[in-house]
């Protein structure tokens, strides 16, 4: 067997080797769960889904709708999530890089005196580089080239790695659009809350006017001895109760106006808004598709989606780690100890060309580790998959369910108001023809006054139900 048969046959036992020491055991992580039922409780199996109009159509408020535009350009927490969207675009650039040879320019300039009673010294003294001239003391060396470096992707790792990252940047687009359709919802809900409050307060103003009237005949009363010190306290109390309420909802209006324009990325400034219709506003309904388009309609879903993937990719990157890499390095230029000899070839050009198999293999812990950690959170991102899809369909079962029983709660808070409005004005009569007691009055006022506001809350809740359903489709982002 020649020499060169006999090294090509050791080469070919060690790649075996290092192939059979490279294997490692396939870890088998389960599938996701992704099935939900045909359709929501007490729905019909209908494809219409008001997840798919535009916000600027689902809203009918021109004053909502120019906040929310503002908010979506200059909302500091959405910018700072898009400029980690163009980190994470930078990071598909980067990895793609990774696979493809890389070419560098090179230029370098020594100086280098050795000792002459070294072998390296000796031979510079003695020996001439031409007859006209010998090696100049100390040696200059300069250098002009090109390098080359390519490592092969054999095993798919560096682009397993790129598509990796393709994942996460689709998952960092969907996190944008989840948080644009929170951020939508956060305004609604922000804005509902501004206008039911100036309802409020206009609603304790009137009571104030109808107390202070009842306090005034409670005084006349007293004068003409048909009322006593008691209850002209009492009605003073409930005045003054009433008016320190009134200061209590307007400190609520100033922190829910900052709040919006947190959100709308300004400084405290008033607010424009639509108050005065505010309880005669129409809860539309909504539709609510069926439960499979929740997959394609939730930025949340789509972004765990994403990640999964990303973790199943980044697992086969983790094994490849046990296989040899391959590599290819290659160079050309000029060399020479004087800067004129540069151009002078063949004898200053230089040029390299080499291969190299590298592989683990002893102590390959640390690879292991990395390869069992990308199993583990293989199988964190299936459950975060899992509770992520759970998580919406009970969000919109349950904001289903609470529309229907508010609107049922309005309905009888509204005749449970009306049938107060009027005794406030029975249980005065009453009570001028020394009929009923002071109490009486005061607590029909006292009664009608929370019902007023419980009836304003109930509207509230309504609007922002049908917004709490809308993001729980998937709408808002569109």
């Amino acid at each position: 067997m020649t020499m060169f048969k006999y090294r090509i046959r050791n080469i070919l036992l060690l790649l075996l080797v290092v192939l059979a020491c490279s294997c490692a055991s396939t870890i088998k992580v389960r599938e996701a769960n992704t099935t939900v039922p045909e359709q929501y409780r007490g729905q019909s199996i209908d494809t219409v889904n008001s997840a798919l109009v535009n916000w600027k159509n689902f809203f009918s408020d021109v004053h909502l709708i120019a906040l929310i535009d503002t908010a979506l350009v200059n909302n500091q927490e959405l910018n700072i999530f898009l400029q980690q969207m163009a980190v994470a675009k930078n990071e598909i650039k980067a990895r793609k890089g990774e696979y493809l040879p890389f070419l560098n320019f090179g230029a370098s300039a020594e100086v280098e005196k050795v000792g002459e009673f070294t072998r390296k010294g000796a031979i510079e003294k003695n020996l001439p580089v031409r007859e006209s001239e010998a090696f100049p003391e100390p040696l200059s060396n300069y250098t002009l080239g090109l390098t080359a470096s390519w490592e092969l992707d054999v095993w798919k790792k560096l682009r397993n790695s790129k598509k990796a990252a393709v994942m996460d940047y689709l998952a960092t687009v969907e996190g944008k659009n989840f948080m644009v359709t929170n951020l939508v919802a956060e305004i609604a809900d922000a804005y509902y809350e501004l206008v039911a409050l100036d309802n409020q307060l206009a609603i304790i103003e009137q009571n104030l006017e109808i107390q202070q009237n009842a306090l005034h005949i409670v005084r006349l009363q007293k004068q003409a001895a048909r009322a006593t010190e008691l209850a002209v306290k009492r009605f003073e109390a409930e005045v003054l109760k009433n008016i320190s309420g009134k200061y209590g909802i307007k400190q609520q209006i100033i922190e829910t106006e900052n709040r919006i324009n947190f959100l709308l990325g300004r400084q405290p400034s008033q607010i424009d808004r639509a108050s005065g219709n505010f309880m005669e506003s129409v809860v539309d309904a909504l539709s609510a598709g069926i439960p499979a388009q929740l997959l394609s309609n939730r930025p949340d879903i789509r972004k765990a989606e994403f990640e999964l993937g990303a973790a199943k990719l980044d697992v086969k990157v983790a094994r490849a780690n046990f296989y040899p890499s391959f590599g290819l390095k290659a160079g050309v230029g000029l060399e020479a100890f004087k800067p004129k000899f540069l151009t002078s070839t063949p004898e200053s050009l230089l040029y390299s060309l080499a291969g190299d198999v590298v592989g683990p293999l002893i102590n390959r812990n640390a690879i292991k580790a990395e390869y069992n950690s990308s199993n583990v959170r293989q199988l964190q991102a299936v459950f975060e998959y899992e509770k992520t899809i759970l998580n919406a369909y009970l969000e919109v079962v349950n904001g289903l369910s609470n529309i229907e029983n508010l609107k049922k709660n309005y309905e009888f808070k509204n005749q449970q108001v009306d049938a107060l409005t009027k005794s406030i004005e029975i249980s005065n009569k009453l009570f001028q023809s020394a009929r009923a007691d002071y109490m009486e009055v005061l607590l029909t006022q006292r009664d009608a006054l929370e019902s007023k506001i419980e009836l304003v809350e109930t509207k509230k809740e309504q609007l922002k139900a049908r917004v709490v359903v809308f993001r729980a489709l998937g709408g808002g982002w569109k």
